[in-house]
């Protein structure tokens, strides 16, 4: 399994109830991807939300967030973790 870190934008004023809300959402049904969501972190005055996870691949972890309704804009392999 590797990690990827994703990044979505134009979440602008998110509180930390949405976050949880949405982390939850992929928790929810992360299994059905053979996938797992570590973490998210959110900026509420960029709107920008990161997210680490440990999956097969870039595309499950894209295919979860698009079944939660939250699809990322970018999803970043992460090969080195000290």
């Amino acid at each position: 399994m590797s990690k990827f870190m994703d990044v979505h934008h134009g979440m602008e004023g998110i509180t930390a109830d949405e976050l949880a809300r949405a982390h939850q959402a992929d928790l929810d049904i992360e299994q059905e991807e053979n996938v797992h969501f570590e973490a998210a972190w959110a900026d509420p005055e960029s709107g920008t939300v990161y997210c680490l996870s440990e999956a097969p691949s870039a595309e499950a972890v894209q295919r979860i967030h698009e079944r939660t309704g939250h699809s990322p804009d970018e999803v970043h392999p992460v090969p080195l973790q000290i």
